[in-house]
């Protein structure tokens, strides 16, 4: 048998692009994932205007024919999502189809009411079709395993959840630190990810806790949460810094003591797994697989989307008890450090690719 590494070819974003899917494949590139495989990026897609995304989508086009003429990689593995993403993956599933190419479609949609139930039999027909064309569909939760179900059958469907960037000096530095009263929210700030619900909270928690602070730091819809603030006459507890990366996420990370996700729909966040990985309690909701690593009462809550109430309530619990907001911490740091780091994560995704080659191999004896 040859030692000769396989080649995949990997269909991603822009590294710089705003999100979780361009924050998992930031972690692959320079990993043993690299040593073990010969891996071919070819980007996709980027931030921007229209005219700026299209041109980028043209040139991924382009680079992926010229890798599946030139390399004859060995699969195509696709980070895709729902919505517009799903269009513009169409071309790299049809080429790697037509070149024969076993297709790992990596999804890390969170709309799937939007997606697929509830969209016309038309649309169902045609992602059926594309979805088929692949050999593996990657889910984020079982949770979103059993909704993938209702396109493709479950044998062709494997759960492998995203991983956290652990932070052990962060983790010791909240140790010794006294708690400053920080809430922090990462991410796109619009109504999926339950943003308009955050001023009815400030309200509630700075009632009780009138030296807290909120870090609303993403991009999105700030204007229309600034006036929602301003309404409540709360707009002095948040500040909006834009979207963080690199050693300004680190520190807002390393000085808040609470992270806020009250989305309405998600995967598996990433935002989550990173802040669990600065030793970080969670307040968020019981969608996609946030339960499976935020668990009630041990690193944090989980509530009902939308409950403002409940959300507001377990912040103000957490920060007027200092014992448990640490001891929160410690367990967050512990659940991400024993299943969710980025090497076990990689792991599994080396055996996939693994089990594909095997398949491979079978059917061309």
């Amino acid at each position: 048998m040859s030692n000769k590494k396989k080649k995949i070819c990997m269909v991603v974003q822009d590294p710089l692009t705003k999100g979780g899917i361009a924050a998992v494949v930031n972690g692959y590139r320079g990993s043993i994932l690299e040593k073990d495989f010969e891996v071919i990026y070819v980007e996709s897609y980027k931030d921007g205007g229209k005219l700026k995304k299209l041109f980028k989508s043209i040139r991924g086009y382009f680079h992926f024919i010229k890798v599946l003429l030139v390399n004859n990689p060995d699969l195509i593995h696709i980070h895709s999502s729902f919505g517009a993403s799903f269009y513009r993956k169409l071309p790299f599933i049809y080429l790697a189809s037509w070149f024969k190419k076993p297709i790992i479609n990596h999804i890390h949609g969170a709309e799937f009411e939007t997606f697929y139930r509830n969209t016309t039999e038309k649309k169902k027909r045609l992602i059926k079709k594309v979805y088929n064309k692949c050999s593996i569909l990657i889910a984020l939760s079982e949770e979103w395993k059993a909704r993938l179900k209702l396109i493709v059958s479950e044998e062709r469907i494997h759960v492998i959840e995203n991983y956290s960037m652990i932070c052990n000096d962060a983790v010791k530095e909240k140790n010794k630190t006294e708690p400053n009263n920080q809430v922090l929210f990462l991410g796109e700030i619009g109504k999926r990810k339950g943003c308009y619900d955050i001023p009815a909270v400030v309200q509630k928690v700075a009632a009780v806790v009138p030296n807290v602070k909120f870090v609303l730091a993403g991009t999105g819809d700030i204007e229309e949460i600034k006036a929602l603030l301003k309404d409540k006459g709360v707009e002095q507890y948040v500040t909006f810094p834009g979207w963080v990366r690199g050693t300004e996420k680190d520190e807002f990370l390393r000085t808040s003591d609470i992270f806020f996700l009250p989305s309405y729909n998600e995967g598996m966040p990433m935002s989550i797994l990173d802040a669990m990985g600065y030793g970080l309690p969670i307040v968020s909701t019981n969608v996609g697989g946030i339960s499976k690593i935020v668990r009630n009462g041990k690193n944090g809550y989980v509530c009902k989307p939308g409950d403002v109430n409940e959300f507001a309530n377990c912040i103000i619990e957490m920060l007027k008890d200092k014992h448990k907001l640490k001891d929160f911490s410690t367990a967050s740091y512990e659940i991400v450090k024993e299943q969710y780091s980025l090497e076990t994560h990689l792991k599994m995704l080396e055996e996939l690719y693994t089990i594909l080659g095997r398949n491979i191999c079978e059917k061309s004896i």
